[in-house]
């Protein structure tokens, strides 16, 4: 069994996943448009025919699902948070930075009694990040 996060961007998710793709250096593994629905709906929404039905791509060992829902214009994440466990500090401070840009700093990356280095950011979507480097010793 695996669990998966499926985030909707609501319009935004081409845009999103091209800034995974330079802040976390995520790899799509594929993308469908609506219009490439093999069963397209019988009302299609004017005007979402370029939008993302289904995109997935893989952050790390992590696979994340994505679609552009039904493009309002409104993304909500809230009531949970990606955590991303990082190899060391330098590369925590890199992707913290990376997420930063455009987003907003919820806990600035220092030392806890967790961990050598913790923060949380919400990236420029809104989508809430942990960056976690695992003490010396830790399976990572």
């Amino acid at each position: 069994m695996r669990v998966q996060p499926y985030l909707f961007f609501d319009g935004r998710c081409e845009e999103a996943v091209e800034f995974y793709r330079s802040a976390l250096g995520a790899e799509v593994e594929m993308m469908m448009r609506f219009k490439d629905n093999p069963e397209p709906p019988p009302d299609p929404t004017p005007g979402h025919a370029d939008k993302v039905m289904h995109t997935s791509f893989r952050i790390g060992d992590a696979t994340v699902l994505a679609s552009d829902g039904r493009c309002q214009g409104r993304p909500s994440f809230q009531g949970f948070s990606l955590s991303l466990t990082t190899s060391g500090e330098a590369e925590a401070e890199r992707l913290f930075a990376a997420l930063s840009d455009g987003g907003e700093v919820q806990m600035p990356l220092g030392r806890t009694f967790f961990s050598p280095l913790f923060g949380m950011v919400a990236d420029r979507f809104g989508v809430s990040w942990m960056i976690y480097v695992a003490p010396e010793g830790e399976a990572r």
